[in-house]
């Protein structure tokens, strides 16, 4: 299995200025690369193999910097062309831009090269650099990523291999949640999140910010530092969102065996006008992805049901189907056939919960195994979507 660790480094001067010239060479042979198999294509209709070393002797200065991570910028442009054929998602390979690209770089562990020694962190071509380590890593060091921040903060996420038995858990305590565009989510027990809208109480702050920086001349100091004064509330709005993700998913996984929710295509919604500022402040989508690998390293599950089944129109006690609840405007309403009073949302997710049931019922009863070995990560109607083993290969951030 593989974790990842992220940490904060602080190099010092000589070290940032080797960080930048990586940086700069794992751009420059990438698009080099890039540019060469366009050319070639148009020429000759066939695909170019190149590869990093073959540039070294026409640039020199290439050789100054960690071969491991032009070797890896070689690999990122070859998994980018195989998912532009095979992802219809996916569109062309781009050029790297030195102004929005994220400065990064990955090498690998060769024989120790990478390792941790007397609370500092050794890298190939760059040496010892200061680290804070506030966890203890498990497992052998297979690579490790340098990214800087636009903020100019420099961080290191270390991914591992390590053997691990994921516990079983018997499936008892099921608890549903329901997308809400203001609350994040509404459980099943009527709890709600309660999300702050992080971005939209520092809009007023960020958009004087970025005024302030538009009206600064270019390529001048002053522009330069409204930049990173703007870049700081970008940066304290993500990890504000990050910190209540992580806590809130954390407590759900702690307190329960199985989460049921539904696929929501969170692209989608995040494009129409009306929502779509409120869903990207809240970013579902990034808490389904904690609840994903939180609930499998704790052998729990996490249900994901499909986004047709009629969760809001459903009375969660006898089971009508209500189909003028379809408006989204209808926040609650009563039951035309037991009575029954209905808060939208809360509805929603009971029906969420009760379907989860189901569904594992039904799968362990048809298969004649056990809720320990079974298979009901991710269950739709009728089939099962995905397999548990599909998550070995996953890098995962130890967050909680």
């Amino acid at each position: 299995m593989n974790k990842a660790y992220k940490f904060r480094i602080y190099p010092n001067k000589e070290q940032c200025v080797i960080f930048a010239k990586t940086f700069g060479c794992v751009r420059f042979i990438y698009n080099r690369m890039l540019a060469d198999k366009i050319a070639h294509y148009r020429q000759t209709g066939k695909m170019l193999q190149t590869t990093p070393a073959q540039y070294k002797s026409e640039f020199e200065w290439l050789r100054e910097v960690d071969s491991l991570a032009l070797a890896n910028a070689q690999l990122n442009l070859q998994s980018a062309y195989k998912n532009f054929f095979s992802q219809k998602r996916s569109g062309f390979p781009k050029f790297k831009s030195k102004k929005t690209s994220r400065a990064r770089y990955t090498t690998n562990n060769q024989h120790g090269s990478v390792r941790i020694e007397n609370e500092k962190l050794r890298l190939p071509k760059v040496g010892l650099v200061k680290i804070v380590q506030h966890r203890e890593i498990i497992g052998k060091i297979k690579s490790v990523t340098i990214e800087r921040t636009p903020t100019n903060k420099y961080y290191v996420s270390i991914l591992t291999e390590y053997e691990n038995q994921v516990p079983e858990v018997e499936l008892r305590k099921f608890i549903g949640l329901d997308f809400s565009m203001h609350d994040l989510y509404v459980t099943s027990e009527g709890e709600r999140a309660n999300y702050p809208r992080f971005l939209r109480k520092s809009e007023r702050k960020l958009t004087r910010v970025c005024r302030w920086h538009s009206r600064r001349k270019r390529d001048g100091n002053n522009r330069e530092r409204m930049r990173l004064k703007m870049c700081l509330v970008y940066e304290k709005i993500t990890n504000q969102r990050l910190d209540f993700l992580h806590k809130k998913s954390y407590r759900l996984t702690e307190d329960y065996d199985a989460v049921c929710i539904e696929t929501l295509n969170m692209r989608t919604m995040g494009r129409t006008l009306k929502f779509g500022k409120s869903v990207a402040d809240n970013s579902f989508g990034k808490f389904r992805e904690m609840l994903d690998y939180k609930l499998y390293f704790r052998g729990k599950k996490l249900i994901m049901l499909d986004k047709w089944f009629a969760s809001s129109q459903l009375c969660s006690s006898c089971g009508y189907k209500n189909s003028e609840v379809r408006d989204l405007s209808v926040r609650k309403w009563k039951c035309p056939s037991c009575g029954t009073e209905h808060d939208r949302d809360i509805n929603a997710a009971i029906n969420l919960r009760e379907e989860g049931k189901r569904l594992v019922a039904t799968t362990v009863g048809t298969t004649g195994s056990n809720a320990f070995g079974e298979d009901v990560r991710r269950l739709q109607p009728a089939r099962v979507e995905r397999s548990l083993d599909e998550l070995g290969s996953r890098h995962f951030y130890k967050w909680r």
